[in-house]
């Protein structure tokens, strides 16, 4: 690996699909910024993807809904690494519950995390792309955002609004040759499903009985496809939404 190796920058990486997508850039040859809220877990993440992968890393933190951090951490990433080729904005939070018992301080950090971080890490790395003519921006939405789900509907709300986001970004910027695609996962092995089965066994198994591939999607599941998207085969795809579910939902 050198050089001239493409840099991809990934939030939420600390832990389940963001470690994952990471990891499976980095088997693709990227050099790695890990982004996350928790230090220690964004410094093991980018360790072990160096020692199994040998490419470069650099473990940066942000909250991404403070614009000051995402600055900062695009800073520190771009001079540990070089310029951002790839943005996988995968960073989100949940609060599982009726929306008639949520408040509105949770309404505002689920929109700030998910929706407007979103935005504004897209915004931290966009002027770099246009500058060089080229990039790959993949935002993990939902299906969710696509559907809606039972005990999420602020979550959903925002992960709509990233669907809408990419799309319209995806018109403005293809003359520069940047891509912007969103992949929604279904039922996936995180801490947010395991959250869904605290709050509704029954609606947690449900859920998984409907799926027709016969089981809950794998962190892997969703990097292969991120990994296609940020590669020079999907270079004639922009703006588009795919669902990684198991069949679960089929738009």
């Amino acid at each position: 690996m050198d050089a001239t190796d493409p840099v991809a920058l990934v939030t939420g990486a600390g832990r389940g699909i963001g470690a994952a997508i990471a990891a499976e850039l980095a088997a693709r040859g990227h050099r790695i910024a890990v982004c996350d809220l928790d230090r220690a877990a964004a410094a093991d993440v980018a360790a072990d993807i160096t020692e199994r992968h040998g490419v470069k890393t650099a473990a940066v933190v942000a909250d991404i809904a403070d614009s000051a951090a995402v600055r900062a951490a695009v800073t520190e990433a771009e001079a540990a690494l070089g310029p951002v080729d790839v943005l996988v904005n995968n960073a989100a939070i949940d609060v599982i519950g009726r929306f008639v018992d949520s408040t509105e301080d949770s309404w505002d950090r689920i929109i700030a995390v998910n929706l407007r971080g979103t935005i504004t890490v897209t915004r931290a790395v966009l002027d770099g792309m246009i500058e060089r003519d080229r990039g790959r921006i993949v935002h993990i939405a939902s299906d969710a955002g696509r559907v809606g789900s039972s005990g999420e509907v602020v979550y959903s709300a925002t992960k709509g609004g990233i669907i809408a986001f990419g799309k319209a970004l995806a018109r403005e910027v293809a003359r520069h040759g940047i891509t912007v695609n969103s992949v929604c996962p279904g039922p996936t092995d995180t801490a947010l499903l395991g959250q869904v089965a605290d709050y509704s066994r029954r609606m947690y198994e449900a859920t998984l009985r409907a799926i027709p591939l016969r089981r809950v999607g794998q962190p892997a599941d969703i990097a292969g496809v991120v990994g296609f998207l940020a590669s020079d085969a999907a270079a004639y795809l922009t703006g588009q939404t795919i669902s990684v579910s198991g069949g679960l939902t089929m738009l």
